[in-house]
């Protein structure tokens, strides 16, 4: 799954994302001022709550949505190394009820992060980093402007300081991004998120209108920053599409990398669709309309009161616009809202499966932190889906830290595994029934390849997966829920067609002393692709077989038979075969057994 397509759908706290706004009021110049009755704590952290514990789990993407490997990834204290699939798992973190703060950093990239209301649950985050592009290059002692493609542009009066606070001459190369409200992604590219602190010291969300990201490099690659007393003019672009609701002037917030999250300092004046401010230092800044705000904890479930994970919800203001996120594994998602407000909560599926949300709801108006549980009906379009499996490591004990990731149209959804089982929820479209399934051990950096299958409603269990670089095909299987049966050596895998006419397929392995093996035959369709679900009927079918005293005899042609076999890929020479099947079958001792198993091999012929 080296490509993620729509990330956001593995983002499972709210994203305060400026998506359709409605209507908006101008700012006064008073936005602002406190309230006399709000009651404001000495220090901006008495907001956060008390210290907790909780897991995360999260993916590092690049701009083209390809993850990015070898990314330093800091909680608190606890640190961790994103793997090739630019996934990191970090389990009890301190952070605070109200207030967690992830960040991502990589040489070649501008720093990343994101900051979340952590939910009982797995956190699950996603952080797009930017990459550190040169926009122009200045002169110290000279005043000039970069201006990018889009319009924005950063103006400088020649004086720049070192880290350690020494004035620095020579070049300067100015790395610059501007994020665009409009644009899908930008909720994954800022960092936090829009919740910040006021020059009043009061907590506020954020309805933001564009931000500009700027970074100053020295000759030999030093950070740099204005010198004190210098300021630098920045334009940042106003969208098309929101400068009907653009207030004349508008404050101006940075985000604080140390902290989390942004703050007010100075303001912007509209000219044209630029909003245009001076500015004392560098980071991100942010052109925002500041809301009073509550946090909102949310529970889906369905009307058995089963958890729905991976749902999106969005919770709409009528002048504030629309938050987005994600539930976890326990159905439930936290963010910040407006306050005081009657709020839209919508419940979705995934962009396969439509644009219609699945439920609606007015809830609100909220005037504290909140939780709330919400009943999603049963909807004859999508359906339910649980798929369960065991994950081993090479040596085929239990996986202990590691993840399963399970690929659905563009979607991807990663749950992280701690003692070797895992259960993964979702809703899926009743017109596509084939999923993908890939899984990483972090401890021993062993991987799965992946690999193809089939719904089989409303549970479906995978069997065992193991991950094991070393192993480029095999065929593994359980009854009963016993120990799974693997093989990895002597596979061969053939395609042919006889004097009938019928094309077959032929999947064999045996030990080396071919006393124990297996065989699988198929009569396929009889014109290709060749995928597709397949019920054995008879002998002439297929048959699985070991040795007289292990004979598997759970593809034969006994009428208690009602194995279901699914081949989800069909290469061509050289390429992969891909079948799982699953159901009962009558054993040689009489009694009636139960398997599931999965086949992965190269094609031969």
């Amino acid at each position: 799954m080296k490509n993620l397509k729509k990330l956001p759908n593995l983002i499972l706290t709210l994203l305060i994302l400026l998506s359709a706004l409605t209507s908006c009021e101008k700012d006064d110049g008073n936005s602002t001022i406190n309230d006399p009755q709000e009651n404001i704590p000495d220090t901006f952290s008495e907001y956060f709550g008390s210290e907790i514990s909780r897991n995360f789990l999260g993916t590092v993407i690049d701009k083209n949505h390809n993850p990015i490997e070898g990314a330093t990834i800091t909680i608190g204290g606890e640190t961790a190394m994103t793997d090739s699939n630019g996934v990191f798992i970090i389990n009890d973190a301190t952070v605070n009820q109200r207030f967690g703060y992830v960040k991502a950093e990589k040489a070649g990239y501008i720093h990343g992060s994101r900051s979340i209301v952590p939910s009982n649950g797995t956190n699950k985050v996603t952080i797009m980093l930017l990459e550190e592009t040169v926009v122009g290059t200045v002169i110290s002692g000279s005043s000039e402007t970069v201006t990018s493609a889009d319009g924005s542009s950063v103006s400088f009066d020649g004086n720049f300081i070192k880290e350690d606070g020494t004035a620095y001459s020579g070049s300067v190369d100015v790395i610059m991004h501007h994020l665009d409200p409009a644009d899908e992604d930008m909720p994954m590219q800022m960092p936090g998120m829009l919740y910040a602190e006021n020059e009043g010291g009061a907590e506020r969300m954020l309805q933001t209108l564009g931000m500009l990201a700027v970074e100053l490099r020295g000759s030999g690659g030093e950070d740099l920053n204005l010198a004190e007393g210098s300021t630098s003019e920045i334009k940042i672009p106003v969208d098309a599409s929101l400068m009907s609701i653009a207030p004349a002037t508008i404050p101006l917030w940075y985000f604080d990398e140390a902290n989390g999250y942004w703050k007010e300092e100075g303001q912007a004046t509209l000219e044209g669709n630029m909003y245009v401010g001076t500015v004392s230092h560098f980071s991100f800044w942010n052109c925002d309309i500041p809301a009073e705000a509550i946090t909102l904890c949310l529970t889906a479930t369905d009307e058995d009161n089963t958890a729905l994970a991976n749902m999106a919800v969005s919770i709409t203001s009528t002048t504030f616009g629309t938050t987005y996120g994600y539930t976890n594994e326990n159905g439930e998602v936290c963010g910040y809202v407006p306050s005081n407000e009657s709020l839209v909560l919508n419940v979705y599926s995934y962009d396969l499966c439509g644009d219609a949300p699945l439920y609606t709801e007015t809830v609100g108006p909220f005037t504290m932190d909140s939780s709330i549980t919400i009943i999603v009906p049963d909807n004859p379009d999508v359906i339910q889906e649980t798929v369960v499996g065991t994950f081993n490591t090479c040596s085929g004990d239990a996986v202990t830290d590691g993840y399963v990731q399970i690929g659905y149209g563009t979607q991807v959804f990663t749950d992280a595994v701690t003692n070797g089982n895992f259960e993964i929820n979702l809703l899926r479209c009743s017109d596509n029934v084939t999923f993908s399934v890939e899984a990483s051990d972090f401890v021993n950096l062993q991987s799965t390849d992946s690999i193809s299958y089939t719904f089989s409603s409303p549970i479906t269990n995978i069997g065992t997966i193991t991950a094991c670089n070393t192993i480029t095909e095999f065929i593994q299987y359980t009854i009963d829920d016993g120990d799974s049966v693997l093989f990895t050596d002597n596979i061969s895998t053939s395609f042919y067609i006889n004097g009938d006419m019928i094309p077959r397929l032929s999947i064999s392995s045996y030990s080396n002393n071919q006393q124990f093996g297996f065989y699988f035959q198929f009569r396929l369709n009889d014109n290709p692709p060749y995928t597709g679900e397949y019920t054995v009927t008879g002998f002439n079918d297929a048959i699985g077989f070991g040795s007289e005293s292990q004979e598997l005899p759970f593809f034969g042609d006994d009428p208690n038979n009602d194995v279901t076999s699914y081949i989800t890929n069909f290469g061509d020479v050289g390429e992969y075969i891909d079948v799982n099947f699953s159901g009962n079958f009558m054993g040689l001792d009489g009694n009636l057994h139960s398997v599931v198993g999965v086949i992965h091999t190269l094609r031969n012929e």
